[in-house]
Order: C-alpha cells, then structure tokens, then sequence
C-alpha cells in the first residue's frame, strides 16, 4: 500500500495508548500503511522505540513518533493530547491497547490486589485517555476512540473475575463517551454524530512469537494481532453512526 496521498488514513493524525505491545507494533505499522500519522505511547522507552522504528521503515518513512507517557497520571495525558493537537493541527483518533491480564485458579482464590491491579491499568487509562483526547476527537470530522476488550466482559469465567469486572467497567465508560459525542452533535444541530467511540471485541490476542513459543497450541477464536489491527484501520471507513456506542465482535459472541 505505501505511505502517501492516496491511503484511505491520508491526512488523519491517529494517537495509539500502549503502542510497545505486539498489538501496539501491528497497529502502528498499518495505520501507517494506510497514511497516517501516527504518534505512540508506552511506558516502556525502549519497547515503544523499537515499535516507532519498525513502523517507520517498513512503511517507507511515514510519521510516526513516539512518546513516553504515564496514562495513568491525567496531566500528563492531557499534555500529551494537547502536544498532539498542537504539533499535527488535529487529532482523529485515539487507538487504546493498554493491556494486562491477572487471574486465578478459582473464583474463592481471587486476589483483590489483583484487580487494584487490573483497575488501574485497564479501567484508569481508559478514564484518562478518553478525558484527555474527547474534545479533540469531538472537533475532528472523523474521530475515533477505540477500545480493545475481551469477550470475558460479556461473560466472565470465574477465575477472571478481576479481569472480566475491569473490561466491563472500561467497556461501560467508553459507551458513555459515545453518548457524549451523539449529545454534542445533537446540540450542534447535526443530523448524527460525526465522530465514535467504539469497543472491538476479541476473545484473546495472539502473535507470531507466542506461535514460535507454542507450535502446538490451536490458540482457538483467538485473534492475530494483524487481523486486530486491519479492523482497527477499518474503524475510519464505517460511518459514525454505525460505530459510535457499538461493539464489533472480532470472535464469536458469547
């Protein structure tokens, strides 16, 4: 495809939270691809270098940056919404990987200091990075605040009580963000929302090293991180209305 004028992403400035994970790489290498710019967050400098780095020479020298940036504390990721806005004129889109997984042989084993956890790191960023990037998101013609969750939110198993409760809460608080773009088109006087927040629902998320790591597993209704991150692209080709308050189910629906 090629980074230039004609990709379907052209012109769009796209922030990825949790850029330094397998997903992370995957999604900033298409987003790229199809001619975004695109600025990374990890709290791991070294992890999310490497990502910028592979993203950029394989897509023919797009814009891709990268910032450290501590999701879990609110200035700095309004800073780093603001700083985006600032350097790139606009923001459409902000692609949320953080993830993290805790869980237990039992539901009487679970640990709470697992969910203190999990709550922080998939329920916190959401709460910061949504605060942060909804108005500029709000201004763009195609903005996008996408989630990554898991179908556990839907139906939790009982050793992933902690997990399932955190997704669920993360899902929840993304859907209110979709109703606050629906009310601010409407007091805009527009027809529909032009801009979405939406959930992308996976089961499980699996790449080529855990294949090297595990020839023999089936890895069965999981999702590769480069089928994740074509929907993610795909995100900006469906209309606000389609997507804004809506789960996409990338596995079978529970």
């Amino acid at each position: 495809m090629g980074n230039g004028s004609n990709g379907a992403l052209s012109g769009a400035v796209i922030a990825v939270a949790g850029a330094g994970g397998p997903a992370g790489q995957a999604t900033l290498l298409r987003l790229a691809e199809a001619g975004a710019t695109v600025v990374g967050a990890d709290n791991d400098p070294q992890r999310l270098s490497e990502a910028v780095d592979a993203a950029r020479y394989a897509s023919g020298g797009a814009t891709v940056t990268g910032d450290t940036v501590d999701l879990l504390d609110l200035q700095s990721t309004r800073e780093w919404a603001e700083h985006i806005e600032k350097d790139f004129g606009r923001v459409d889109g902000l692609v949320h990987l953080v993830g993290g997984w805790r869980g237990s042989e039992t539901f009487t084993k679970t640990s709470l200091d697992d969910w203190d956890f999990l709550e922080l790191l998939l329920v916190r960023t959401v709460q910061h990075t949504s605060l942060a990037f909804h108005e500029a998101l709000q201004r763009s013609d195609r903005g996008r605040y996408v989630l990554i969750s898991a179908s556990g939110a839907t139906k939790p198993t009982a050793g992933n009580a902690a997990y399932s409760a955190a997704k669920a809460a993360a899902e929840a608080w993304t859907l209110a963000m979709g109703d606050y773009f629906r009310k601010a088109a409407k007091a805009e006087g527009a027809e529909g929302p032009t801009s979405a927040a939406t959930i992308l629902v996976v089961k499980a998320l699996v790449h080529d090293a855990m294949r090297a790591e595990r020839p023999n597993a089936k890895f069965a209704g999981f999702t590769d991180v480069k089928d994740l991150a074509e929907a993610i692209e795909g995100v900006w080709s469906k209309s606000a209305a389609e997507l804004n308050g809506n789960r996409l189910w990338l596995t079978e629906k529970p």
